[in-house]
């Protein structure tokens, strides 16, 4: 008898990956991100090759190291050593966004040279953890002498002021201006890692929305919903994608669904528009 195996397709290894909060599989979640883009990208070939990374760095620290030497040494190791810093010159670029990229040109954004930075920083014992800062992905550190924010883009400490400067413009944009209202250590909490994972998939929604790629969209929306399965907005958004492709049946399913689901909704009548006119395009 002939056996045959199935090979699971990027979708499926990501959602083996984001599917527990209780074994949430970060880095790895990260890092196959590309595989819609690039599909040869191996991902534990590039986990292999962080692994190295980490072993020169560990290379480099004293057993008897604390956290303060460890944080030096690898924000000198990974910011000057190595160069890794933020793509200013080219923001949007999709592959700002993608860890196997990353790794080679050392350019990023905030967000995907935060992951990787815990994911060294975690190897070394260092207790780190994402902050969804508005604008700017930051990270944290516990230290003994109390917890440092720093600007995964240059391993900069950031003090209070600086952080509410940063924070200035969107609380502006948002009409918070009274402090008392939205307080700095609201935005300094610890984003839980699927959220990291949507915020870096949103990104690139935001990317391709801009550039109008609906199949880049659309595959980015598939992971969307598979790692928010109750965010209706991202059904509604594949909809959308799927008209554009032409995917009438498609964009109707998940257009119905979303107008069933989701609560308050303000676009009610302008969905339900494009499902009637979806429906007179099948005939």
């Amino acid at each position: 008898m002939k056996l045959s195996f199935e090979v699971p397709t990027p979708l499926d290894y990501f959602a083996s990956l984001v599917s527990r909060d209780a074994d949430f599989a970060l880095f790895e979640a990260a890092v196959s991100l590309a595989q819609d883009d690039y599909p040869e990208v191996d991902v534990q070939t590039v986990l292999g090759e962080v692994d190295q990374l980490l072993a020169r760095i560990q290379r480099r620290i004293p057993q008897d190291a604390g956290p303060l030497q460890k944080l030096r040494t690898l924000n000198q190791f990974f910011f000057k050593d190595l160069g890794f810093g933020g793509n200013i010159n080219d923001y949007y670029d999709p592959d700002n966004s993608f860890i196997s990229v990353l790794l080679r040109t050392r350019r990023g954004i905030p967000i995907s040279l935060a992951v990787l930075w815990m994911e060294l920083a975690q190897g070394l014992g260092l207790s780190v953890r994402g902050i969804g800062f508005p604008g700017h992905f930051m990270v944290k550190v516990n230290l003994p002498m109390g917890q440092a924010v720093i600007d995964p883009t240059t391993g900069k400490s950031l003090s209070r002021e600086d952080l509410s400067e940063l924070l200035e413009p969107f609380r502006r944009r948002n009409g918070l201006l009274d402090e008392s209202e939205a307080p700095l250590g609201l935005y300094l909490q610890t984003a839980p890692h699927r959220d990291i994972i949507a915020r870096m998939l949103r990104n690139l929604k935001d990317i391709y929305t801009t550039q109008r790629d609906w199949p880049r969209l659309l595959a980015v929306q598939e992971r969307l919903i598979v790692l928010l399965p109750e965010s209706w907005s991202e059904f509604r958004d594949r909809g959308l994608a799927h008209a554009e492709l032409g995917h009438s049946e498609q964009a109707v399913a998940d257009l119905e669904c979303y107008l069933v689901h989701a609560d308050d909704v303000v676009d009610l009548d302008a969905i339900a528009e494009r499902v009637d006119s979806l429906r007179r395009q099948r005939g």
